[in-house]
Order: structure tokens, then sequence, then C-alpha cells
């Protein structure tokens, strides 16, 4: 990698469900509805980028985050 490059971090479902206080599945299910800007799958697991913020819920509403 040279100067300037940086590298794009994942994230897994769990690690994605445990950060917005949400089931792995219900990430899953996120990223398969194109929910989840940057997500992809890897064989048969998704990946998120690990700076991608909170995606809306068929409600509307924003998931919470763990300290509000």
């Amino acid at each position: 990698i040279g100067r300037g490059h940086s590298v794009m971090r994942y994230l897994s479902t769990t690690q994605v469900g445990e950060k917005w206080n949400c089931s792995p599945r219900w990430v899953a299910e996120l990223c398969e509805g194109g929910r989840i800007k940057g997500a992809q799958k890897a064989g048969s697991t998704w990946i998120i980028p690990e700076d991608t913020e909170g995606a809306r819920i068929k409600s509307g509403r924003y998931i919470k985050k763990r300290d509000e």
C-alpha cells in the first residue's frame, strides 16, 4: 500500500449488531435490502464498512446508540 492510500476495514453482521444494539440477522436483512451503504457479500457472509452509520429501519426511526 502506497502513501495516501488507506485500507478499508470491514465489520461482520455480529459486530455491527453489537455496535447498533440489534441482532445480526436484522443487520443481514438490512444488507439484503440494500439499506446499508457499502455492504458487500463475501461468500455467505455480509461485510459492512467500519465507518458506516446506523441504517434507517422500517419505521423511519434511526437505531439508537447504546449510550443514549
